[in-house]
């Protein structure tokens, strides 16, 4: 059903009012009439009980129609250079973060809508459109917190100004999806990942399980016998050091057969591997330190 001042004129609804002040008209016939609820009702009894001559309910737009000069030429700068981030091939952005640029505007004091900016993007021809996924139908589930944690990494230039590649390491709960860990490292080795075991756990607990790949830190992996030599150790035979641990602690690890398996915690990579990106743009000096700040906001939040 249509807007009220589309339907009514102002002296059509005042004649209404009046005829239910004399009791001729309930509310429920109000109501259906109007083809409202009780609370927007009550709140147009009100209106017209404070003026029933004046009493209007013409729209009355608040904010303007037309942005101006200034704010165009500042979304218009802002997309093209989001355009060039998410077609650089050596930058983990695979598509628009329109809200990231809506931040960047707001702290210079622009206010506009999400549906403006993507409008811009289109006309500029800056939006790329999201790719269709196939649907992935191997899901784990789980019931309560701390049931299950899914832990990677992942490496990329996290800056246009950066100089070298980071290891990203993160972890989280698989049932309230909360990152109960994430942080940058040089170099991904066994010794970064118990230390990254170590924070969550002194931080949170101990878990049931972890999910994890089958990386050669997580997992001894052995290929087939060959024509040229036989392998005296299959899979599994010989745990790494991070297994150890995780025995001695209690904890059971389970091993994804694939990268879709475990999208949970590859999904955060796409936020939080924007996010530094694009909170970078406008440092001259973008170094591993810096990203830090970005880490700890995202450990406040669910992804």
């Amino acid at each position: 059903m249509g807007q009220i001042h589309k339907r009514f004129t102002d002296e059509q609804i005042r004649m209404l009012f009046q005829r239910y002040r004399q009791g001729q008209l309930s509310q429920g016939d109000m109501q259906e009439l109007f083809g409202i609820g009780r609370s927007r009702f009550f709140v147009l009894l009100q209106g017209y009980r404070r003026d029933p001559e004046g009493f209007s309910i013409a729209y009355q737009r608040k904010t303007p129609t037309k942005l101006s000069a200034e704010v165009e030429t500042e979304m218009t700068r802002a997309l093209l250079r989001e355009k060039e981030i998410v077609e650089d091939p050596d930058l983990p952005i695979s598509g628009n973060n329109y809200t990231a640029i809506q931040e960047r505007l707001a702290e210079k004091g622009i206010q506009v809508s999400l549906t403006t900016i993507i409008k811009r993007a289109k006309k500029l021809g800056c939006h790329k459109p999201r790719r269709k996924r196939r649907v992935h139908d191997r899901e784990v589930l789980t019931a309560s917190i701390g049931a299950l944690v899914q832990h990677d990494s992942s490496l990329h230039q996290w800056s246009p100004f950066a100089q070298e590649k980071w290891y990203l390491i993160t972890s989280i709960d698989d049932y309230s999806r909360k990152i109960l860990f994430a942080d940058f490292f040089p170099k991904e080795t066994t010794w970064a990942h118990i230390q990254a075991t170590q924070a969550l756990i002194q931080r949170n607990g101990l878990p049931l399980r972890y999910y994890v790949d089958s990386l050669r830190v997580f997992r001894f992996v052995q290929g087939r016998d060959s024509f040229w030599r036989n392998h005296v150790l299959e899979t599994d035979d010989i745990d790494t050091q991070w297994r150890k641990m995780m025995r001695i602690l209690g904890i059971d690890v389970t091993h994804a057969l694939s990268p879709q398996a475990k999208g949970k915690v590859e999904r955060p990579y796409r936020r939080l591997g924007g996010q530094p990106t694009e909170g970078g743009i406008d440092s001259t000096k973008y170094h591993l330190p810096i990203v830090h700040k970005v880490i700890d906001y995202f450990m406040n939040i669910n992804i």
